[in-house]
């Protein structure tokens, strides 16, 4: 279920004929195909294989309209985790961990990361691999390297599939996310070139087939992005009603001792002493509520949304026995055009919120926050329409 913008934070150091975009956006496709092809011989790619890679190359107007329309993500936590956490899902992990109990071992014995969450991600993204997408994923790179609102994330990620073809390890029919994604963890090319890992020994890095490339793979890139192992990632809490609101959320970090002696506790089991903590509140302070230890910063290096990174590190905390969330009565949400609003009255006070999507990302939650604490509101992040109207 890759839908917001993928891996923003690529390390292309190993490939340093990867590490920028140098070819003019936009403008007619054909030609910006030719000042593509021009740049990949000036990286002394094989000149055939520059000839062939090009020459498939389509326009997919579906990616841009994919890339255009998330509004998935206008869904609040509660009903987001409701909507792809199913008994179903639930059940295949159980199965799929208990199948592939030796892979996922192996996965936490070498890059430290929890069976959890990599089930987590293989079900979210895939559906454990059931769902790959069928976007050819030259023409969706080449769509998205071509359109000017990301050129410097997607030119290099063309030149690593490039790289990848060169190899024989990319198929110019390979199909995947409208992203550019590819098999069943969903990665882009620069990620499988640099961390993908062969886990079935034959020789190859199939992420399309192969579930133990894909799941070490996966759990290699999560540690490459800072993966602590043994550590959490997420813990449910409950919260005292006259906690300091402004506390909340993940741009403050405290030692877990600090959040015990405020009052915090554990819904099940124990907090992890003697690591820090952020108070996560996805709903405000009378929704589900949790503690993000610092592995939980490293979900968003796979996806950029807060909730689909809190769903997938929740529904891994669950593959691992937690128990289903406490929902509590969070104060109603706002609906899209609401929220559009709202961040339209942000802006105008001075909020840099990002685009007015109707999406309550981090920059207009932030914002939230600071109105409310202004206002004298509980500022605990979760807009409302009492908050609107004082806007």
């Amino acid at each position: 279920m890759r839908l917001p913008l993928p891996l923003a934070a690529l390390t292309l150091a190993v490939l340093p004929s990867l590490a920028a975009a140098e070819v003019a956006c936009g403008g007619d496709f054909a030609e910006f195909r030719q000042r593509m092809k021009a740049e990949a011989l000036a990286r002394g790619h094989d000149p055939a294989a520059v000839d062939r890679f090009f020459a498939a190359a389509r326009h997919d107007d579906r990616v841009i309209r994919a890339d255009r329309s998330q509004g998935i993500f206008r869904k609040d936590f509660v009903a987001f985790a409701r909507s792809v956490i199913s008994a179903d899902r639930m059940e295949r992990g159980r199965r799929n961990a208990e199948r592939h109990a030796a892979i996922l071992a192996e996965a936490e014995r070498r890059f430290g990361v929890s069976r959890g969450v990599l089930l987590a991600f293989w079900a979210l993204e895939t559906d454990y691999g059931a769902v790959q997408g069928d976007y050819n994923t030259l023409n969706a790179l080449m769509t998205l390297a071509h359109d000017c609102r990301r050129p410097a994330l997607f030119q290099p990620q063309v030149f690593a599939a490039l790289a990848l073809h060169e190899r024989g390890q990319f198929d110019l029919g390979t199909t995947g996310a409208w992203a550019g994604e590819i098999g069943m963890v969903q990665m882009l090319p620069a990620d499988i070139l640099e961390r993908g890992v062969d886990g079935d020994g034959d020789g190859e890095v199939n992420l399309k087939t192969s579930v133990p490339d894909a799941l070490l793979s996966g759990a290699r890139m999560l540690q490459h992005h800072g993966w602590r192992a043994g550590e959490p990632w997420l813990h449910e809490v409950t919260v005292p009603p006259d906690l300091d609101w402004s506390l909340s959320g993940l741009g403050t970090e405290r030692p877990v001792a600090d959040w015990a002696a405020m009052g915090v506790r554990p819904r099940t089991g124990a907090l992890a002493e003697g690591l820090t903590a952020s108070l996560l509140l996805p709903m405000g302070r009378r929704g589900p509520a949790f503690l993000a230890y610092p592995n939980f910063r490293v979900f968003f290096d796979w996806n950029k949304s807060l909730v689909y990174v809190t769903t997938a590190a929740y529904f891994a905390t669950r593959l691992e026995g937690a128990p289903v969330f406490a929902a509590g009565n969070p104060d109603p949400g706002l609906s899209g055009a609401e929220m559009e609003e709202l961040q339209r009255r942000l802006a105008a006070l001075g909020h840099d919120v990002g685009a007015i999507d109707g999406i309550l990302g981090e920059k207009t939650r932030a914002a939230v926050q600071k109105e409310q604490a202004r206002l004298g509101l509980p500022a605990d992040a979760w807009p409302t329409r009492d908050l609107l109207e004082r806007l």
